[in-house]
């Protein structure tokens, strides 16, 4: 692709992700980051991990709601930064009965705690407790209720996987963390109030 192509395309990306608002924006840079390295995922786990990669292609069921969180962001603030969560957490949930909790996913729980607490002001506090409770619900969701794994990896290759998914998860949340204090210096007191905010 020419680079000019390129130019126009991450020109296109960064105005889909734009918001006025600091969180929202924050919300899609995040969601759209996850949709970009969705699709390595099974690299990663073919270099990784092992040669069958088969079970991974099932997380793309959630790559739409990722893709599509910038544009509910514009009609519904809430709504947006609420599918976020719920694609985040779903996400792990999904992984989970793909990979079974061998395989250490539940790691990607601690950035939607993160954003749970970092999305919403203080005005929106339920809406945080309840996304921390859904959050660490489904960390102690038995694991007979999600069934699974579909495939069972060697005891070394869950100890590469495991690695995996940690330092993904931790990525991610430095990347939030990262975003929330360096991008948005604004998210403060004057935030809190919600003022001039969508809702």
């Amino acid at each position: 692709m020419p680079a000019t192509g390129l130019k126009r395309l991450f020109a296109a990306i960064g105005a889909y992700a734009a918001h006025p608002g600091a969180r929202e924006a924050v919300a899609n840079t995040v969601a759209l980051v996850i949709v970009s390295n969705q699709p390595f995922y099974p690299l990663y786990l073919y270099w990784a991990v092992s040669p069958v990669i088969g079970p991974s292609f099932l997380t793309f069921l959630s790559t739409p709601l990722f893709a599509l969180v910038p544009a509910v962001m514009r009609r519904n603030s809430k709504l947006g930064r609420s599918l976020m969560l719920c694609a985040g957490i779903g996400n792990t949930l999904l992984c989970r009965f793909v990979f079974g909790s061998a395989s250490g996913v539940e790691a990607f729980l601690f950035p939607c705690l993160m954003l749970a607490v970092l999305l919403f002001r203080s005005d929106e506090r339920l809406y945080a407790a309840g996304f921390a409770a859904l959050g660490f619900g489904a960390y102690l969701l038995p694991v007979d209720v999600m069934g699974g794994p579909l495939h069972l990896y060697e005891r070394q290759e869950y100890v590469a996987l495991q690695r995996l998914n940690f330092l993904s998860a931790a990525s991610l949340t430095v990347l939030i963390g990262w975003l929330f204090v360096q991008r948005h210096p604004d998210i403060g007191r004057s935030d809190e109030t919600g003022k001039g905010r969508p809702t």
